[in-house]
């Protein structure tokens, strides 16, 4: 049975926030100072900071040594593994327990809360699709990584985990594409080099 990327549909969840009604400003006492505009020299302007995910996906895309793409790399899942919210953090701490104490479904509801509290953190789709692939659900799999990689485009964990499935499915021509992307992240990866070269020998070999 072949299994394609975003053949299921994905629900999404919507947060609806109640409107606040502005009050009519009052008009300023006559008496009352009036503040003085700044100056064009004054004023400076605030430039954006790069966002540390950022600059280390731009640092894995040029780095061609392999070992350094894998510092890179560790300290860009560090950074996507942290959701910023404590209670995120714990439910996913307490998963990876119960997934090592081989309780997977307790592990499943404690990612379904992550999901639900925190839609935007890639990481609680991604555990949760690792999780169904090794239950045996590779279609639930597959929308977990459709989740993320909505999300998170540049996630080379979920790609990997795509390709894999789609190369179990024997789907040689989705799982090359899956590759080639997780490459076009993150280069210097010699064993996704290498199924890139094998998958297009093979799809090579099948059209003559």
């Amino acid at each position: 049975m072949r299994y394609l990327l975003l053949s299921t549909p994905i629900l999404a969840l919507a947060a609806l926030a109640p409107v606040a009604h502005a009050q009519a400003p009052q008009a300023a006492p006559e008496t009352a100072p009036q503040p003085s505009a700044p100056s064009a020299e004054s004023v400076v302007p605030v430039m954006p900071a790069a966002k540390p995910l950022d600059t280390l996906f731009e640092a894995l895309k040029r780095e061609r040594d392999p070992g350094k793409a894998k510092g890179i790399a560790s300290q860009i899942i560090a950074e996507m593994n942290d959701s910023g919210s404590a209670t995120v953090n714990l439910l996913m701490q307490w998963s990876d327990n119960a997934i090592k104490e081989k309780k997977n479904a307790a592990a499943l509801d404690f990612l379904d809360r992550v999901t639900l509290l925190d839609p935007a953190f890639t990481e609680g789709w991604n555990r949760r699709a690792t999780l169904h692939y090794t239950m045996g659900d590779r279609r639930k799999s597959m929308s977990d990584i459709a989740e993320v990689l909505k999300r998170e485009p540049r996630h080379f964990g979920a790609l990997a985990g795509l390709a894999g499935i789609l190369m179990e499915a024997e789907d040689d021509e989705l799982a090359l594409k899956a590759w080639e992307r997780y490459l076009s992240v993150y280069p210097a990866d010699r064993d996704a080099q290498e199924a890139v070269s094998k998958i297009s020998e093979k799809i090579a070999g099948n059209r003559t």
